[in-house]
C-alpha cells in the first residue's frame, strides 16, 4: 500500500506544481517552448498517476478488499535497485506485486503454493498475502 500512496501523492503534487507554475508563467508573460513543455510534461505525468490511483481510492479509504485465493507461483524481480515479489495466481491469471520478499528459501520459490492475497475490490493493488503449503494448506508465511 506504500506504493499506492506514493503514486497518489506524486500525482497530486505534479498537478499542483504544474498548475501554479503555469499561472505564474501566464501572469509574468514568460512563454518559452521549454517552459511550456516542462509544465505540460509534469501535468501529463501527474494526471497519469491520478488516473492509475483514483479509481481505487474509494476501496482503499473504506478498506473494501477482496481475498483472491488459489494456487500461485512466486517470482522475485530484482531488475532495479529494489526487489519485489510477484505472486502469479495460476487459476485467474493475475499478478500481484509486493515490496517485501517472502523468505521461502527452504521451500523454493518456483514451486506452486496456495495463496490468499488481499486486494482492492478492483484487483489493482495488493494489500497483503498469506502463503500456504499447496498440499497440507499449512500456513507458511504472511506479509508484514
Amino acid at each position: 500500500m506504500l506504493m499506492y500512496y506514493a503514486i497518489l501523492i506524486i500525482g497530486v503534487l505534479l498537478v499542483i506544481v504544474a498548475l501554479f507554475t503555469f499561472i505564474a508563467m501566464y501572469s509574468g508573460k514568460d512563454y518559452t517552448i521549454l517552459n511550456v513543455g516542462k509544465i505540460l510534461l509534469a501535468l501529463l505525468l501527474g494526471v497519469l498517476c491520478l488516473v492509475i490511483t483514483l479509481p481505487s481510492l474509494k476501496y482503499v479509504v473504506l478498506k473494501e478488499y477482496d481475498v483472491v485465493s488459489g494456487k500461485c507461483v512466486i517470482e522475485i524481480d530484482s531488475s532495479g535497485r529494489t526487489s519485489e515479489a510477484d505472486l502469479k495466481m495460476l487459476n485467474i491469471d493475475e499478478v500481484f506485486s509486493f515490496r517485501d520478499i517472502p523468505a521461502l528459501d527452504a521451500y523454493g520459490k518456483s514451486i506452486p503454493y496456495y495463496c490468499e492475497v488481499t486486494v482492492t475490490k478492483d484487483h489493482e493493488f495488493g494489500v497483503s498475502y498469506k502463503i500456504y503449503d499447496a498440499k497440507t494448506r499449512k500456513l507458511i508465511l504472511t506479509s508484514k
